[in-house]
């Protein structure tokens, strides 16, 4: 017998709970259902999990810098990875059992566990159970990406989903891809002792920046001690007496490293190759992702795909706002759109990247007039006051409209102060708002005024 409800959400990672409670509070019946963990990548695998563990590694870099704040410790600075391990695992268990019991606790929802399949456009298998609705919502999320690379299939490797678990110290982790995903785990395992190499198959770590923000982050990485191996263009792996060797192409160094362990940071890929949508004639790109239009429609009448299925945005906040794009054009008659949105997100080393917009070589390639800001963190009060100098704000500024196109901060707080930022660029507001402002004293976002006073073009 099929069961028939008013919506389906497949999925609870971080844009379906929220819809699930929008629809039930609207008194529609919604199915729930979650192949295995609540809460998505990001309370499982991702932002929650990892920036627990930043902050461990964090104390213990901060442990060792001890004697320059002028405070004494008897010995060496130790770290425990089994309860570095328990604190990260609480902290996930707690949110997925707050996501779980949020849910199951909604008037008007029936949760279901198992793996989803569609039978038809507006029919979902799960098991033996089959479920009908004229809405479907797709937030099925996405995994790491392994990439068939020679010697792939001849090595134990690590993805992210493996770091979680990792109890022990690797004497040495060699990452493969020095993008967002691979320098956090980079900086915190060499602060939390391991030896630890990166490499890149680009001409500098994360290439999408502006080369100041990336030749700045990889200043702050090498200074711990991280080696860094770019222009990798032939990777390759084999197994050695040691764990892995890394087989790489570059302009300098050895042809080869040998780690005790590898850990794969070459980018994501979606979680839709089992939903059987070709059943449903949904159209994915060549990559997988799910075809979405302006109000994330499918290709398919009354099914719609939220978060990284549908290559719109790999954030847990631009997921979140999947959601309020749907609930508001479904239940709210407020037509809200993805081109509505603004490209921001961080990078979660120490210190932290905070960026929104566009870097200095996109907006050059609009042609436009352009008005630069920088400022160095060695002349912000705050970071000299804690002893955090490393990094750098920039900000580019279309000159005629006087808006500001992007801005990168590099340094303490940079992901806390670049909101600012992003606040004006939403109100469409010119750079002169904040330019003049006062702001709080002493703070990191002090100084984005000052920045701002001191432009010169391009």
């Amino acid at each position: 017998m099929t069961r028939r409800f008013d919506a389906i959400i497949i999925g609870a990672g971080q844009a379906g709970p929220s819809l699930a409670g929008r629809l039930t509070a609207a008194g529609q019946t919604v199915a729930m259902i979650e192949r295995k963990d609540f809460g998505g990548t990001c309370v499982n695998t991702g932002c929650m999990p990892t920036k627990t563990l930043v902050a461990s590694a964090y104390a213990a870099h901060l442990a060792r810098r001890a004697d320059e704040y002028g405070v004494t410790r008897s010995g060496p600075v130790g770290v425990d990875m089994k309860r570095v391990k328990q604190r990260q695992q609480t902290v996930v268990r707690n949110a997925r059992g707050n996501v779980e019991t949020w849910l199951r606790g909604m008037p008007g929802i029936t949760v279901i566990q198992g793996h989803a399949r569609f039978e038809s456009a507006d029919t979902i298998r799960v098991g033996d159970a089959l479920l009908t609705a004229p809405k479907i919502f797709l937030n099925v999320g996405g995994r790491a990406n392994v990439p068939d690379m020679p010697g792939i299939g001849d090595i134990s490797y690590l993805t992210n989903v493996d770091m979680m678990q990792l109890d022990t110290l690797p004497e040495h982790l060699v990452i493969v891809g020095g993008s967002y995903i691979g320098l956090e785990f980079a900086q915190m395992f060499r602060r939390f002792g391991s030896q630890v190499t990166v490499v890149e198959m680009g001409p500098r770590l994360i290439g999408r920046e502006d080369p100041e923000i990336s030749d700045a982050i990889r200043g702050i990485l090498e200074a711990e001690g991280i080696a860094v191996r770019l222009d990798a263009e032939c990777i390759s792996f084999a197994p050695s007496d040691e764990g892995v060797c890394v087989h790489v192409t570059c302009e300098a160094g050895a042809p080869r490293v040998t780690g005790s362990h590898v850990l794969l940071a070459v980018g994501r890929k979606p979680n839709t190759d089992d939903l059987g949508l070709d059943k449903a004639g949904i159209e994915t790109d060549k990559r997988g992702y799910i075809v979405v239009d302006d109000q994330l429609r499918t290709t398919v009448p009354g099914v719609w795909a939220m978060g990284d299925c549908n290559g719109k945005g790999a954030f847990t906040h631009t997921a979140y706002n999947d959601f309020e794009i749907i609930a508001a054009n479904l239940l709210d008659d407020d037509p809200r759109k993805v081109s509505d949105r603004i490209t921001c997100y961080g990078l979660f080393v120490d210190p932290p990247l905070g960026r929104v917009g566009m870097t200095e070589a996109e907006a050059r390639a609009t042609g436009r007039p352009l008005l630069i800001g920088q400022r160095p963190m060695t002349r912000v009060g705050r970071a000299v006051e804690k002893g955090e100098t490393q990094g750098l704000m920039k900000v580019v500024v279309d000159a005629e409209t006087k808006q500001i196109l992007g801005t990168a901060i590099l340094g303490l707080n940079g992901d806390e102060a670049i909101h600012g930022m992003i606040d004006l660029m939403y109100a469409k507001a010119p750079y002169t708002v904040i330019s003049r402002a006062v702001h709080i004293h002493p703070t990191v976002s002090e100084l984005i005024p000052t920045m701002l006073q001191e432009l010169k073009p391009a």
